[in-house]
Order: structure tokens, then sequence, then C-alpha cells
């Protein structure tokens, strides 16, 4: 039997101003790391995205051509 686990996340009491502290906090961590990691993330979305077609006048005309004016 397989035990299946809440997806409730526990609820934390924090006054406004430590919630504030907090995001800011995470913000600067998540934005340093960013910087730090900058080319290694950019090569991973780069490793994600389709290589560019060498035939593009194998392209398909999504519109129909109008006549110049």
């Amino acid at each position: 039997m397989t035990r299946t686990r809440s997806l409730e996340l526990p609820q934390y009491a924090v006054c406004d101003e430590a919630a504030a502290y907090i995001a800011d906090t995470l913000m600067e961590i998540a934005l340093q790391f960013e910087a730090t990691h900058f080319a290694q993330i950019r090569r991973h979305y780069q490793s994600l995205r389709p290589e560019p077609d060498d035939n593009p006048g194998q392209q398909l005309d999504l519109f129909e051509q109008h006549p110049p004016f």
C-alpha cells in the first residue's frame, strides 16, 4: 500500500514586517544565485530550445498574401 502525502503547507504565524523581511531576503538570495549561475541557467534553457530550421523555404504561410497597394 502506498502512502500519500498531504499537499497542505504548514502555516507559520509571522507579523507583516517579518513577512516583508523574509520575502526581501529570499528575493536577494534568488537574484544572487541567478547572477552567479546565469551562464549555466542560460545554457540549460538554450538546450531545451529546438534547433533552428536550416531551410527557411519550407516555412508554411499562415496568412494569405495580400496584393501591394
